[in-house]
Parts: structure tokens; C-alpha cells; sequence
């Protein structure tokens, strides 16, 4: 049975189309058409069967093939972790296990069972204990939100080496409006998410597609002059789909990323903590910062201090768009150079 997968929240993209409509009616129209499409494309869209090989709570580590050292994939906790697997073509797992290394993907799980759990509480009582049940110091490779979180643990357990994706760390550096954005949506969602316990996901949704609303319009004009069918219709579709999934983030993660990263800016004055534990990332391991050269999400200039190196994508594209080749070589001349 066909699913329906229009974006979410649709009233908000509804009215991103109408305020684009008064300067480009144009425009406009080709994106109600691309949704139209969006939402009557075939699904093809298959998940490879990955074999748990830990778990911690919720959360568990998937077996991606390869052998050598393990290095473990750590994904936000805003979107699902899909995105580093999403198909044979793209799957960063995949090219990790190409590079003479064991590869294991982090699955946080259903919120319902993360609900009482904070940013720190996700990675001391899920993240630590996976990595604690491996025989051998990993590698840690995070993207987004998960980059933050990998550079985290690596303050509190040995770590063979750490790489980040696109992750932000100095949340100072984010351009003002954003963050006055941001701090105006968690006032406004914040009783409703305490009262039930979550932050929904299209609520966060509704923040990405406002740091850039024209792009968002646009690329569902885009998609609707693609081949239907065609590689890249099918690619556009199963990256949305990705995009609209996702469990809501449960309250004190929600409270946390908002109030003591995106607001007072913890990481980036080296006064975060994790259950007492100042986090900072200046690191007794190799670090390896990927930021991508026109990310909206995350902009470069939030990375953590240290090596960085620049790939020139978007802050999806750097994963499975035309750039994932640039980042596959940083990645593999940083997992197999010798640690210091």
C-alpha cells in the first residue's frame, strides 16, 4: 500500500510556496507540481538488512560488512540514521567496509524509549555501553548532531580516532537571526513538548526549511521537471522520504540542544558537561573536522577546533550527493593513517 510522504509540516511549506507565489508565481506553481509528483511517485525504496551486533537500551549497532578495527557510524538523533545507508550507490557504511575496516552503524531507536534521556544522557547510558561491548578501540565517525556527540564520548572513553561530518560545536558562530529563530520556535513549542514529553520532528522540520525557504521551494520545482522514474527522480524521493521520517526527540535532548548548545553555547565555551564531566574537543586522539562549503544546517564556521578540510556540497550532498567521492578519500587516508 502506497504511503503518502508529503513534507512535513505541509501547512508550513504551503506557506513558503504562497510567499514565493507573490514574487515568482512561476515558481511557485512548478513546486506544487513537484509535490503533486512527490506524493504520487512509486516508492522503490528498500532497506538493507544489517545484523545487530550490540545493544544498549533503545539503541543498538548494526553490522555493515568489512573486518579490520571497527569504525562505529554515529548519527543525529533529529533524522533517522538512514541516511549513512541509504542504498548500494551511496551508503557511507558501505565505503567504510571498502576501506579495510569492520563498519557499524548506531540506530538510537524509538523515543518512546529514550524519552527521559538528555543529550548527555544518550550518550552516557546508549552510545558508551556500545562502544564498551567492542573488542577493539573504535573509530568514531559522526554526522550532524552525531559529530557533537562522538567528539563527547571521546572525552569519556578511549577512542582509536574521531571524524566529524558537518557537525557544529561552536553554536556561537551560527549566523544571529538563526539563533534568534530558533530561541522564538523552542519558546512557542517548549510547553506543549514538556507536556508530552517530546519535540515532534516536524517541528524541527519546520526550523531547517527556515534557515533557507526559497531552496526549499525550489527544489520541489526542480523535482517536478525530472524524469519520472528516472535515477534521479527516485533519489529525490527516497531523500525526502528520509527527510519526513524520523522519531520526535524526547523533551530534555530537545531542552538541551536548544538552551545549553544553540543558546548559551556550552560546547563552544568548553563548559558543557556530561554527567559532570566538562566536555571540550581538544581531544587525546586524532580529530578530523568534514564540513561542507555552503551548508545552511550546519556552517562550517561551527565546527569543533582542530584539522578541518571542506568538501564543496550542501550538508546532505556531502553524504550521498556527487561530493560523497571527495569525502570517501578524506575519509580513507584519515582511517588508515597511523595514529600519533
Amino acid at each position: 500500500m502506497q504511503q503518502n510522504h508529503a513534507p512535513r509540516p505541509l501547512p508550513l511549506f504551503l506557506e513558503l510556496v504562497r510567499r514565493v507565489s507573490e514574487t515568482d508565481p512561476e515558481l511557485a506553481a512548478k513546486a506544487l507540481d513537484g509535490l503533486a509528483r512527490y506524493e504520487q511517485a512509486p516508492r522503490t525504496r528498500t532497506t538493507p538488512k544489517r545484523t545487530s551486533i550490540a545493544s544498549a537500551g533503545s539503541a543498538t549497532l548494526r553490522d555493515c560488512g568489512g573486518r579490520g578495527a571497527p569504525v562505529v557510524l554515529v548519527p543525529s538523533l533529529i533524522n533517522p540514521p538512514g541516511i549513512l545507508d541509504l542504498d548500494p550507490d551511496t551508503s557511507l557504511a558501505a565505503a567504510i567496509a571498502r576501506m579495510d575496516r569492520h563498519a557499524l552503524l548506531l540506530e538510537w531507536g524509538p523515543a518512546a524509549g529514550r524519552r527521559d534521556l538528555d543529550l548527555g544522557g544518550h550518550i552516557q547510558e546508549l552510545l558508551l555501553p556500545l562502544l564498551r561491548q567492542l573488542d577493539a578501540k573504535p573509530a568514531l565517525v559522526g554526522y550532524c548532531l552525531g559529530g557533537t556527540m562522538a567528539v563527547a564520548a571521546a572525552n569519556l572513553i578511549p577512542v582509536e580516532r574521531v571524524a566529524t561530518l558537518a557537525a557544529p560545536w561552536s553554536f556561537s558562530a551560527y549566523p544571529a537571526d538563526a539563533r534568534i529563530s530558533l530561541a522564538r520556535l523552542w519558546e512557542s513549542a517548549r510547553p506543549a513538548a514538556q507536556k508530552f514529553g517530546m519535540l515532534p520532528m516536524e517541528v524541527l522540520q519546520g526550523a531547517f526549511w527556515s534557515l533557507d525557504p526559497r531552496r526549499t521551494v525550489t527544489k520541489f520545482a526542480r523535482f517536478a521537471e525530472l524524469e519520472p522514474g528516472g535515477p534521479q527522480a527516485l533519489r529525490f524521493v527516497t531523500l525526502e522520504d528520509w527527510a519526513n521520517e524520523g522519531e520526535a526527540l524526547p523533551f530534555p535532548a530537545a531542552r538541551e540542544l536548544m538552551e545549553d548548545l544553540f543558546d548559551a553555547d556550552l560546547p563552544g565555551c568548553s563548559e558543557w558537561r556530561v554527567s559532570g564531566n566538562r566536555i571540550d574537543a581538544d581531544l587525546d586522539c586524532p580529530l578530523l573536522n568534514i564540513t561542507s562549503a555552503s551548508d545552511r544546517i550546519t556552517p562550517a564556521a561551527t565546527a569543533p577546533a582542530g584539522e578541518t578540510v571542506q568538501v564543496p556540497s550542501g550538508h546532505v550532498g556531502m553524504v550521498v550527493g556527487s561530493a560523497r567521492a571527495g569525502l570517501h578519500d578524506l575519509l580513507t587516508q584519515f582511517l588508515s593513517a597511523p595514529c600519533r
